[in-house]
């Protein structure tokens, strides 16, 4: 019984040549953390290191704000582009132990927020990093806050200056005083105007959420009633945003942020909570130069999204690199050669989908309502002008393609049939919902386009789907137009349906032509 204790204890109790290796390498591996920590050894190049920015304190980016830009940015059409370099930082407010600081800086236009890389361990810090905002109109004001990053505590603000642009041009380079004990920013702003009709597309062009055709200014946001996924939930983006691909990696920093990549049609997001701080990066894809492969520490594959010069770094304080463009590296996936090529393959149908825009927007075709009465604006000097009016429909969709289904004739006349199915008091939409088993409906007011001749107005729903590649049911986006002869003889009523939870849903819409004529035609 003895000697088999004896054996017992020494396969348990560790020996002490045993013990001294562990202690050692603790003792490596603590040295080690606080030395990349203070040091700055993760592989970017001196000033050009980024590090992990904790979603708390004054730093903190409101998922709203973050939705607000986004979204404007793709679709509002603004006079005045501003181009804000941040060129350094000087004698800056010390905030770490040894002296230093480890400042990033959170440009503000509005909005619109723009995060600069950080570099660590300094107090005079170079970056020479251009920020692009655009604008509605002068004069507008450009808030530069100034923050200490830090792994453990929140991110304390080293000092703030509010800089006003009033006009258009350039000045030089200005040193600007921060309102704190000590530190000052140079800054140089180039304000220009656009041509009318610009876009702030990053092609010169709206982008592609323009074919969402929101006009707010018409009637109320419509509401797309769907259960929100991650995208709704942690990031807070519109409802009709879907995750198209979805990746476990991590976030490089001094060490890997373990999280999860979301990946849509138009952003590319990823969330972490590691040591209780939350990390919500959120990039668009407007904003992405170049997607290419690389490598963390030589051994794990990984994954480089270089943005285009201007659009500066969402939601966390991305690497830096000495052309001035941010970048933001992901590694640790399962397979990093499928997601790089999903990656770019979702950024190349996003530019397909921008430069199919352009070209029609080059040929003055509007995807849009699927045709409009192009008549004489000239002022009635007869009543056949106004009867010619109507005669001169231009169907977008070419009438090769058109395939007719139904012809009947109807007792009753043109304005009947549209009092009957189409106005606002009328109930046929919602007892055809109905029966077709579609849900959710919401349907705004008919109202005048600026377009369009006629009025148009936008109804949405839910629709079963029963395609094996399809979910069960899908946001469905119904865009009606019509158009009621002067004389009440004729009405044209068109449509367009766009499915937005089907795979590529955007890439296509279905559309509708419909014709009711009085006897006379």
């Amino acid at each position: 019984m003895m000697i088999e204790t004896a054996v017992a204890l020494e396969y348990l109790v560790p020996s002490w040549w045993e013990i001294k290796v562990a202690v050692a390498a603790s003792v490596f591996v603590i040295v080690s953390y606080w030395f990349f920590t203070f040091q700055g050894g993760d592989g970017c190049a001196g000033g050009d290191r980024s590090q992990l920015w904790e979603n708390s304190g004054d730093g903190i980016v409101e998922d709203k704000d973050k939705m607000v830009q986004f979204k404007g940015d793709l679709q509002t059409n603004s006079p005045y582009l501003i181009k804000a370099e941040l060129l350094a930082a000087k004698n800056l407010i010390a905030a770490n132990l040894n002296g230093t600081s480890d400042p990033y800086a959170i440009i503000t236009c509005g909005s619109q927020k723009r995060f600069s890389s950080m570099v660590p361990g300094s107090r005079n810090p170079l970056w020479g990093e251009e920020f692009n905002f655009s604008v509605d109109e002068l004069p507008v004001q450009i808030n530069v806050t100034i923050y200490d990053w830090d792994i453990i505590w929140k991110s304390a603000v080293l000092g703030s200056v509010t800089i006003p642009v009033e006009s258009e041009g350039q000045s030089n380079a200005v040193w600007y005083s921060l309102d704190s004990t000590s530190g000052q920013v140079c800054l140089h702003i180039k304000t220009i105007k656009l041509p009318v009709n610009s876009s702030r597309g990053i092609n010169g062009y709206a982008g592609a959420n323009a074919r969402r055709r929101i006009s707010s200014d018409k009637q109320g946001p419509t509401v797309v009633h769907q259960k929100p996924g991650p995208l709704q939930t942690i990031f807070n983006l519109l409802p009709d945003e879907v995750v198209v691909h979805s990746y476990s990696c991590a976030l490089e920093r001094s060490f890997l942020y373990h999280g999860r990549m979301y990946v849509s049609s138009w952003h590319i997001c990823f969330h972490s909570n590691v040591f209780s701080k939350q990390m919500k990066v959120i990039i668009p894809f407007e904003d992405i130069d170049e997607i290419r492969r690389s490598q963390h520490a030589f051994i794990n594959p990984a994954i480089t999204i270089i943005l285009r010069m201007g659009a500066g770094g969402h939601g966390v304080p991305p690497l830096g690199s000495p052309d001035g463009r941010v970048r933001y590296k992901f590694a640790s996936f399962w397979n990093r050669n499928h997601a790089l090529r999903a990656l770019q393959r979702e950024a190349k149908n996003y530019r397909d989908m921008l430069e199919a825009e352009k070209k029609e927007s080059e040929e003055s075709a509007l995807r849009a309502q699927s045709s409009s009465v192009r008549g004489g604006r000239s002022p009635a000097k007869a009543p056949e002008d106004n009867a010619s009016k109507t005669e001169k429909l231009q169907s977008f969709i070419k009438e090769e393609v058109l395939v007719g289904i139904y012809n009947d004739a109807f007792p009753c006349t043109a304005e009947q049939f549209y009092n009957l199915l189409l106005s606002d008091d009328s109930s046929f939409t919602n007892e055809y919902r109905s029966v077709r088993k579609d849900t959710n409906l919401t349907m705004g007011q008919w109202h005048v386009a600026d377009e369009y001749d006629g009025q148009v107005r936008e109804i949405t729903f839910r629709s079963v789907c029963k395609s094996p590649m399809c979910p069960p049911d899908t946001a469905m986006t119904e865009y009606q137009h019509y158009v009621l002869s002067p004389d009440k003889q004729k009405l044209v009523f068109e449509t367009v349906q766009q499915a937005h939870d089907v795979p590529f849903g955007s890439y296509f819409e279905a559309s509708s032509l419909s014709m009711v004529c009085g006897d006379q035609w």
